[in-house]
């Protein structure tokens, strides 16, 4: 914890130093159109790291991940600077207060509070209970994220299932729904629509994914509860978990600080209380620093007021959310020349993306596909800026994004679909995903490995189901 708190003092050093430094800027230029598309190498780079090394070099990873995600944010980043001085540092402290900032505030005020609620007494361990629980989590993920309702509900399930033997299979399919298909319809849910919705998505217009989502959950809860039950009727003894202990929610006064998460984001994607001009010419919109401070404040209000044994039950630690913080930084920092040649649409080095990429079923397959084994959160910018690259060329952001939502929504859709769906596609497309498998790990439980998820579940259960909503829907 102390090593995250020197990175963040030094980047936010860093940052203030070059915001006074450089002082004002002139008019921002665009400069994607002058990118080479080598440029992109740090951001391959990182997300290759991060889905590799962990598999190749797990002890190096565990003990230097930081430091790669470090290297790479450099690789990028000095000479880009050198090259493009201003602008550079310009773009540079544009995505990290206006996108990196916001986005952890939001993952770690969510983790924070639901860390503090614990759902006490153990259920039995039935196909119609285990049904019940994953939706039950998938409902709530849309509305406290997939990182909230995937630790809230992760322990009851494995304590109601501790004397099953065949229970691998309960936890994927929980990967699947509460982890990342559960997050759709808000921007809450998913990491990848609240990045939108600070690009100008409305908060509400991601509810149109409601019928996309609902077959989908249906039609995966129904294989859910076949397989659930046919591994059910295996078990030699079936001995279902009983506890003298009756149910409750501990730390239950979280709830209100979730609400209170829920109304801060939701508000801020309402009212206008107009912009402050930063050194550089950023502007900060007064409503989402007043979103994210309310946050902080929830966050800080649930540490403070939570019994500390609370936690310790629910096995919460700093861990996860640090490992996202680190690498998050570099990410964000090495997307920036992928993100402007984007936006430069047929006049940038990565036209090609715009010209391959045409219809609603392109878009589809392309953000999950990347989504699968790179991050969802900074695929959905990527395919988000080609979208707005392909069809509204050198129109100011805000204006895209509106013509976006609706004259051209289905792309949208399929573009929002595709990057929170397929990210249940492996166990590096979420960061919930690895979390969960730790967690089962922890408990006993043997989690099948990443080419065994992948071809024993994802392949099997998912895949079919996305080439059947491409047919209905895209």
């Amino acid at each position: 914890m102390m090593k995250t708190k020197k990175i963040l003092l030094f980047i936010l050093c860093l940052t203030v130093f070059a915001l006074g430094a450089f002082g004002e800027s002139e008019h921002h230029k665009s400069i994607g159109g002058e990118l080479p598309l080598w440029s992109g190498i740090p951001f391959a780079g990182i997300l290759l790291s991060i889905a590799l090394m962990p598999l190749l070099m797990p002890k190096f990873w565990h003990h230097h991940f930081g430091k790669v995600s470090m290297f790479w944010g450099l690789v990028m980043a000095i000479p880009f600077i050198l090259v493009y001085k201003l602008t550079a540092v310009y773009e540079i402290a544009h995505i990290a207060l206006i996108d990196y900032i916001p986005f952890i505030i939001l993952l770690w005020s969510l983790f924070t509070v639901s860390g503090g609620i614990m759902i006490k007494g153990s259920f039995a361990g039935k196909p119609s209970t285990n049904l019940g629980m994953l939706l039950i989590g998938t409902l709530m993920a849309s509305f406290i994220g997939t990182t909230g309702a995937a630790m809230l509900m992760v322990r009851p399930l494995i304590r109601s299932n501790s004397k099953r033997k065949y229970k691998a299979h309960i936890l994927i399919f929980f990967i699947f729904l509460v982890a990342n298909i559960g997050g759709s319809l808000t921007p809450l849910g998913d990491p990848p629509l609240f990045l939108g919705f600070l690009h100008g998505v409305s908060f509400f217009w991601t509810m149109k994914l409601f019928p996309i989502m609902g077959v989908l959950v249906l039609f995966l809860l129904g294989v859910f509860f076949a397989l659930d039950s046919y591994f059910y009727k295996k078990e030699t003894v079936v001995e279902e978990t009983k506890s003298d202990e009756s149910f409750a929610i501990v730390g239950w006064h979280n709830f209100f600080f979730l609400l209170g998460i829920i109304g801060a984001v939701l508000i801020s994607g309402i009212i206008d209380l107009g912009a402050l001009t930063l050194p550089l010419g950023i502007h900060l919109e007064v409503r989402g620093i007043l979103r994210d401070v309310t946050l902080v404040i929830m966050g800080i209000l649930s540490l403070k007021s939570t019994k500390r044994a609370i936690r310790d039950d629910n096995g919460f630690t700093w861990g996860p959310i640090q490992e996202v913080a680190i690498l998050f930084a570099g990410i964000f920092v090495t997307i920036i020349p992928a993100l402007d040649m984007l936006k430069a649409g047929v006049n940038g080095s990565m036209g090609f993306i715009i010209g391959a990429v045409k219809d609603p079923w392109h878009y589809f397959w392309a953000a999950g596909s990347l989504s699968s084994f790179l991050d969802n959160a900074p695929t959905y910018l990527t395919f988000f800026n080609t979208a707005l690259g392909q069809f509204f060329t050198g129109m100011p952001e805000a204006m895209g994004v509106k013509m976006l939502m609706s004259t051209k929504a289905t792309y949208l859709l399929a573009i929002s679909a595709g990057s929170v769906f397929m990210g249940a596609n492996t166990y590096i497309g979420n960061a919930p995903n690895f979390m969960v498998k730790s967690i089962a790990e922890e408990n006993g439980i043997p989690m099948p490995s990443f080419f065994g998820y992948m071809f024993k579940y994802s392949l099997i259960f998912l895949v079919p189901s996305f080439i059947v909503l491409t047919f209905i829907f895209f």
